[in-house]
């Protein structure tokens, strides 16, 4: 059986009608809006639980960023200022540390211009220590002077307290000194108070007491005691006479029963030895100048009485 196939019949409307629709809708909705809220508040409400909420969220995203940011700027700027004041500290401290080693090295200085005085007639010059010698003591260390500065080996080495020792090496800007306390080094010294003379031994081992020794004291008279200060003698070949090398600890007669021994105290502290003054000046060479001045008054002398 055959179907039968019903066309149906389509309603086409003409595209002016359905213009002419939108406008009468369009101007409803305006008059509508116009005089009645009847549209409007049905689409705020639809806004404000819509549209409100991520409008407040992203207001607050935005303040909760500038509020970051302006958090990051602070953090940068503490950071930038935290920097600037670290290098003032270090500056700070830069500056403390010298004025403290200037202000120490003043002090030593003034200790050596008092014991400069007392050897004006000799020409000096003030060294750093540069180095040492393993140990607790300065028996042997380097100086920052050498050959460049008029330094010379035997020269006498002294701080302001005392004698220290010798010049034994010298290189263009450097010179190595070996102290009194060295178990190789032998004083010729004397006792202020009386002239008798002996002999000062370094001895390392005595320094653990701060004590250094001395021996072949002739004291005929008996007289030397505790306590007298010990300087070197006139008839040492390399230490200049008269500069104070410490005073007597303890005097003990020797078997000979002839000459005393004993420990003296050194007044330089040898633990301690930061700067020194070298006598730009020899034994020997001091010795000529003295000897050729003789001379020279015993020939005007001898001229005087022909």
């Amino acid at each position: 059986m055959a179907r039968v196939k019903l066309k149906r019949k389509k309603i086409v409307i003409p595209s002016r009608y359905i213009l002419l629709i939108i406008a009468l809708l369009c101007v409803a909705m305006m008059l509508l809006t116009f005089f009645t809220d009847a549209v409007s508040a049905p689409l705020s409400g639809i806004a404000s639980i819509t549209v409100l909420p991520f409008e407040r969220g992203f207001d607050r995203l935005g303040e909760r960023f500038s509020e970051r940011m302006e958090e990051l700027q602070k953090v940068r700027s503490l950071l930038s200022e935290n920097e600037a004041l670290k290098e003032r500290v270090d500056e700070l401290t830069r500056q403390n540390s010298a004025l403290t080693r200037d202000r120490y090295e003043l002090s030593e200085l003034r200790e050596f211009y008092g014991l400069s005085e007392q050897l004006e007639n000799y020409d000096t010059v003030g060294a750093r220590v540069i180095g040492k010698d393993p140990g607790n003591w300065f028996n042997v260390f380097l100086i920052d002077k050498g050959a460049d500065d008029g330094l010379a080996r035997d020269m006498n080495v002294i701080t302001g307290s005392g004698l220290v020792g010798l010049v034994t090496e010298v290189g263009a800007n450097w010179a190595s000194v070996r102290s009194i306390i060295d178990d190789s080094s032998n004083v010729s010294a004397m006792v202020l108070s009386t002239s008798d003379t002996l002999i000062v031994s370094g001895d390392l081992k005595k320094m653990a007491s701060n004590e250094i020794t001395f021996e072949h004291l002739l004291d005929e008279e008996d007289a030397v005691a505790v306590g007298d200060q010990i300087v070197t003698s006139m008839i040492s070949d390399k230490y200049l006479p008269g500069i104070n090398i410490g005073f007597i600890n303890s005097v003990d007669m020797d078997p000979n029963n002839l000459t005393k021994s004993g420990t003296l105290t050194p007044s330089v502290d040898f633990k301690h030895i930061n700067v020194v003054l070298v006598i730009r000046e020899l034994k020997a060479g001091k010795a000529r100048e003295i000897t050729a001045g003789e001379s020279s008054e015993n020939n005007r002398r001898g001229e005087n009485r022909n």
